[in-house]
Order: C-alpha cells, then structure tokens, then sequence
C-alpha cells in the first residue's frame, strides 16, 4: 500500500525493508559470519546501496546491480530479520534513511518507521493483518514470480520475523503511540489506499 499510496500523492517511496534485505544478500553473498564484527563492521563501511526510479517505479541497487526482485526470495527472508537485529546494521541503515528522508515528501515503509527513523513524521500508519491473510497473500506473491515454495514455510517465516522484529534489544517492532491502526485483513488494495490517501490529505491539508 505505502508504494501505491506514494505515487498516488506524488511522493517517491522508500521501502527501508528492501534496505535491509540488500545487506542480508550481501552478507549471504561474501560468505561472511554475523559472528565477526570486523567482518561485518568492514561490509558496511563499503556496501553500496543505491535506490532509484526508472520510469516512476521503486529499484534497489546492490553493488551497482538491480536486486529489487532476488532480495524478495526465501533464502534472504529467513536471514534478514537477523541481520535487522544487529545494532551495526541498524545504525547504518537509519542514517541513510534519515538522510532520504531530509526533503520530506516521502513515504517510507519499515518495522521502525514511526518509533525510530522518523518519530515526528507527519503521519504514521501502522498497517497489519491476520497471519491466514499474511500467509496467503505473500505466498502468492512468491508464487507469481515462480518461486519455489511451501506455504507452511511462509507462515513459519512469518511467525519467526514477527517474534525477531518484536523482541530484539534495538528498535523492536511496535506500533508508535500516535500510529493509526490499519487492520486491512479482510481490505481490497483499493480499499486500503483509499483510506490511507485520505489521512494523508487530511495531514497535509492541515499543515
């Protein structure tokens, strides 16, 4: 919805989860262990991540190479709430996403959102559904893009970045105090943008 909701206000989006999915395939990718500090510390000194826009549409770029659609495959999703709980990692990954978001006219999506990167955004949105609808609709996404994969495994992983996001010391998952709820469990997509594009103006109208 926050990437539907962006170009639906003009605004560029900025999915802070990509972020993190593109350290996590790095990592997979130098082989190295989330036991070295140095090892880990020296990766990101000298990842390149890069976001981008080609004719209107969100890309991340690792290395210079468009990952948008290999960070979305299991191996990386079983992997990247991990990584996300690594102080390292987070502090990294916040400052480049503060420094995004210093023209305002964003629309950012992420677990840490609201609390941390951005605690006096204009308007917060905490979106969530049921694990039934959360497992359906990211199975068949999975699924669209020919991936291999069980649905089981989808709920398990599921249930394992909730229980990661909500526990670790550093910027756990949790909805903001001035967050509005959005339950869209048994929500349209267009239902959904609806709303939150009225928020929005609401918000911006405001100002």
């Amino acid at each position: 919805m926050a990437k539907q909701l962006a170009a639906a206000l003009s605004y560029r989006y900025i999915d802070s989860g990509a972020m993190y999915r593109a350290v996590t395939l790095a990592v997979l990718e130098s082989g190295i262990s989330l036991e070295s500090t140095e090892q880990l510390d020296n990766l990101l000194r000298n990842i390149d991540i890069n976001i981008e826009y080609p004719h209107g549409h969100f890309r991340i770029y690792l290395e210079g190479n468009d990952v948008t659609e290999r960070i979305k495959k299991m191996d990386v999703s079983s992997r990247v709430s991990e990584l996300a709980a690594i102080s390292s990692v987070r502090k990294k990954l916040v400052e480049l996403q503060q420094k995004m978001g210093e023209s305002k006219s964003v629309v950012m999506d992420g677990r840490d959102i609201g609390t941390v990167v951005f605690p006096d955004a204009e308007l917060k949105l905490f979106v969530t559904a049921d694990l039934e609808t959360r497992t359906e609709r990211r199975y068949q996404e999975l699924k669209a893009k020919a991936n291999d994969v069980d649905r089981d495994e989808v709920s398990r992983n599921l249930v394992y970045r909730d229980h990661i996001d909500s526990t670790r010391q550093d910027s756990p998952l949790l909805r903001a105090k001035d967050a509005v709820l959005i339950d869209n469990s048994l929500m349209t997509r267009e239902e959904q943008l609806h709303l939150a594009k009225k928020l929005a103006l609401e918000v911006i109208e405001s100002v």
